[in-house]
């Protein structure tokens, strides 16, 4: 049986993550009380195959916060079990839930009269980081509207269905913040800027008139091959580590064109050597 638990900030998306899983053809429970996972295991395991073999279980901070901090524990109970359990958390910057919570109007899970908004999620972490600790994917959501969740939280979920590690390749721009969820962050500033050639300003890393700017550099080929190198060194560590999802970030400063074309161009050179390699760019629409 795999079992998904899926946690984080509230207004991070979790709800999102839990329709696409659904859509996946897993069993999925919101809210569910975090002691009462290895009964809830033991139950869906004893269903038809068809039924309890994929589950998805949504826990937030309104656990009693004796059980969150039992959370590891709970999950060597399942692990003993046979439960193959997974960990995907959600988070986002502090000023992107205040905002969210402030134009949907919601009421955030822990704020009250006595404890303002701010307050609220900064005591929701605390409690949370058990399971945060514990991650196998975690999630920055700050820069992702719902619909770029959908597609990243399906493309990791499915490609790790089908390999033990999924390795994501994301661009990203400096001056819009360093991706919280990335396990490496290698910079690309240093770099020729194509944004100063006047033909190139408005084209992208996925371009062809950029890629070939860039190719020209020599500076671009030994961050390509230096970078290349050492992942391909490391990479098989986190394997032999069972670690099932691995996100590599590039940044630049807009996360227009240098760190959009090494994405793309050690994505392609990785996937010949690895199941499922995902490429994505942070700052770019679509």
């Amino acid at each position: 049986m795999k079992l998904v638990v899926i946690s984080g900030a509230s207004g991070s998306g979790k709800t999102t993550a839990l329709h696409v899983l659904e859509d996946l053809d897993y069993y999925c429970i919101d809210n569910l009380p975090v002691g009462l996972l290895p009964a809830f295991a033991e139950k869906m395991r004893a269903l038809p195959e068809d039924l309890g073999e994929r589950v998805a279980v949504g826990i937030d901070a309104r656990n009693p916060s004796l059980d969150l901090h039992r959370f590891p524990q709970i999950l060597e109970q399942l692990s003993a079990s046979g439960v193959e359990c997974q960990i995907l958390y959600l988070d986002a910057d502090d000023a992107i839930l205040l905002k969210r919570f402030s134009e949907t109007r919601r009421k955030h899970p822990l704020s009250s009269e006595q404890r303002p908004l701010a307050d609220a999620i900064r005591d929701e972490r605390l409690l949370l980081a058990p399971i945060a600790d514990r991650a196998d994917l975690y999630t920055d959501t700050s820069h992702s509207n719902i619909h770029q969740l959908r597609d990243l939280i399906r493309s990791r979920i499915e490609a790790q269905r089908q390999t033990t590690l999924s390795i994501l390749f994301l661009s990203f721009g400096f001056k819009h913040g360093v991706p919280m969820d990335a396990d490496y962050v290698f910079d690309a500033r240093c770099l020729p800027n194509p944004h100063w050639e006047p033909k190139l300003r408005a084209q992208t890393g996925r371009d062809a008139a950029v890629a070939e700017f860039l190719q020209g550099q020599n500076l671009v080929e030994r961050f390509v091959t230096q970078v290349g190198g050492f992942l391909n060194s490391w990479i098989p560590c986190f394997e032999a580590d069972n670690r099932n999802y691995l996100t590599i970030a590039i940044g630049c400063t807009g996360g227009q064109h240098r760190s959009v074309y090494l994405a793309e161009r050690l994505g392609q050179e990785f996937q010949p050597q690895y199941n499922n390699v995902l490429i994505r760019h942070r700052e770019l629409a679509g």
